[in-house]
């Protein structure tokens, strides 16, 4: 599955058929802004394998301040069998720069 942009993602969200949103930056930047109330830090995703499995097949998309994080978080699931995750590609730079510009990201 490829990648999503911040216009097709708020798209989604708008029409109310948005796909389960992880944001996997660290949770001082989270608690910043976010545009999901799920969390998981990239660092910890590992820890987090079980939990995640039980929806395995659900795609997901992993998004983070600009693409990086959650592209290498995005490719590790998906070696993992999660063949429906997606990276938000520009992160929440992106999202600030086309959708919302009161966005609050560093």
């Amino acid at each position: 599955m490829n990648d999503i942009t911040v216009v097709d993602l708020k798209r989604r969200l708008d029409e109310d058929s948005a796909p389960r949103i992880i944001d996997v930056r660290e949770p001082f930047e989270w608690d910043m802004d976010h545009i999901t109330e799920e969390n998981i830090p990239l660092g910890t995703l590992p820890t987090q394998l079980p939990e995640l499995k039980e929806n395995q097949d659900q795609e997901i998309v992993l998004v983070c301040r600009s693409g990086g994080r959650s592209g290498q978080a995005t490719q590790f699931l998906r070696q993992q069998g999660f063949t429906n995750a997606r990276n938000l590609t520009g992160g929440m730079l992106a999202w600030k720069d086309s959708i919302d510009p009161g966005f609050n990201v560093e």
